[in-house]
């Protein structure tokens, strides 16, 4: 039932329609979000990056179905800590917790990094961190401002952001009616000859990363103004709009880039430009320009959402004493969890400067991420199995066993074959939320 009323003291404000949980969701991942790993993909996919990505979407529509099942029994601000209490207990709710921090509390730190880095390159003259603090400080303000603000201010980067890209499509059209395509039309969903589904199953694990986001959604059941489906059916379309953009965008690029993916493979340096570079020369230097220019400023939004995300699960966890009870604290002007915001906000501040001060920050931040992300994605999709299955006793197999057995699947074997380094952090954050889960009595209050 759709909230009417005033919140309650100590409560989050229910004002987020089905337009703004789907805005924060895009927010998050971006529309955009193959551009900067387009020319990996097509060189490891042998030019098959359009399918590639619808592999990714259904991949990762088990995980959004799970989603949708558990928000909508349990809508709760915490997410997979709220689910996984409800289907695994509350020692299982607090590991599930943890290992979501490790993805919620960093990525907000990639994305600035993201901002950093793109704008430096547009101005050189000015240090990457320095853009970074000053995106920083725009969306945390936006942040503290209140939920259904930055909604209003995500809406308009989310339409420039398809604007733009609805302008690559026309042009790219165009070009091809007028000069035709520079690779096979079949192309992007066969490859360019090579393509076996072994690299292109290698080049999905790489590609589901770009949905690492949607999932954030779940984290506002408390202020969605809809009843509890509507978060549901706001994971579900966010993905299936992010899915779809992904492949047209992926496909025009695919059939007018004019490198093969062969010469793309021996040429590691020129993959992270493939896709501005294949803009620059076959639509125009203006469109690859502005193209750098939202990529440089879009992910500032998409970190400010994935900080309001961040706190969300803090606040949840705290609230429920999985964590110190100041960060439950609610802002009785905005209606935001401002102690939690803040220390968010203050710990991804730390990690973005630091991580543009050194080469490899980039690639250290993201192997973290996404260990996180697929770590919580799989006790996820073992709450739906105990929530319903287990605790329930549901016989209906297909979307209460099957489905998040097969989404944990996925999560397990992009585990498995991601970077050592990852599996090691992983393994320490987990082995740490091992121990805080068996020393700190976990307890709901009365």
């Amino acid at each position: 039932m759709t909230s009417t009323g005033e919140p309650t003291a100590g409560t989050l404000s229910r004002s987020l329609s089905l337009r703004d949980l789907i805005v924060y969701g895009l927010l998050f991942i971006g529309p955009l979000a193959p551009v900067g790993v387009y020319g990996v993909l097509d060189a490891r996919s042998s030019g098959a990056v359009a399918a590639v990505y619808v592999i990714a979407t259904v991949a990762m529509g088990f995980t959004a179905y799970s989603y949708a099942r558990m928000s909508r029994e349990i809508p709760h601000a915490g997410s997979v800590f709220a689910y996984a209490s409800a289907g695994l207990g509350r020692p299982a709710g607090f590991l599930a917790g943890w290992l979501a921090m490790l993805d919620y509390l960093l990525i907000p730190s990639v994305a600035y990094l993201f901002c950093g880095i793109a704008l430096h390159s547009l101005v050189p003259s000015v240090p990457a961190w320095v853009f970074t603090v000053a995106a920083f400080a725009v969306t945390t303000a936006l942040n503290l401002a209140g939920v259904r603000l930055a909604a209003r201010v995500g809406f308009v980067v989310i339409v420039v952001e398809i604007a733009l890209l609805a302008v690559f499509v026309v042009v790219a059209v165009a070009v091809l009616v007028a000069h035709g395509p520079a690779r096979p039309w079949t192309a992007p969903f066969l490859g360019t000859g090579g393509a076996t589904p072994t690299l292109v199953m290698g080049a999905v694990s790489i590609a589901v990363l770009s949905y690492l986001g949607f999932d954030a959604i779940a984290s506002f059941a408390e202020e969605n103004a809809g009843d509890a489906r509507q978060v549901g059916r706001a994971v579900l379309v966010c993905l299936g709009v992010a899915g779809l953009l992904f492949v047209a965008q992926t496909y025009l690029a695919g059939v007018l880039m004019p490198l093969t993916p062969q010469e793309l493979a021996a040429r590691p340096a020129a993959q992270g430009t493939a896709f501005y570079d294949m803009t620059g020369t076959a639509l125009g230097a203006w469109l690859s320009t502005l193209l750098a220019l939202v990529k440089g400023i879009g992910p500032a939004f998409s970190a400010m959402t994935a900080v309001a995300a961040a706190s969300r699960l803090l606040y949840g966890m705290a609230r429920d004493r999985g964590l110190p009870r100041a960060l439950s604290k609610v802002d009785e002007r905005s209606r935001v969890p401002r102690t939690a915001l803040l220390t968010t906000a203050a710990l991804t501040l730390v990690v973005s400067v630091w991580a543009a001060r050194r080469d490899d920050g980039l690639d250290v931040l993201v192997s973290i991420v996404d260990i996180g992300a697929l770590a919580a994605f799989t006790m996820l999709h073992a709450s739906v199995v105990g929530y319903f299955v287990v605790r329930k006793g549901s016989r209906a197999w297909l979307p209460h066993l099957a489905v998040p057995v097969l989404g944990a699947a996925v999560a397990i074997w992009i585990i498995v074959v991601a970077s050592p380094p990852a599996k090691t952090v992983g393994a320490v954050w987990l082995a740490l939320g091992l121990v805080l889960a068996v020393t700190r009595r976990v307890r709901r209050p009365a």
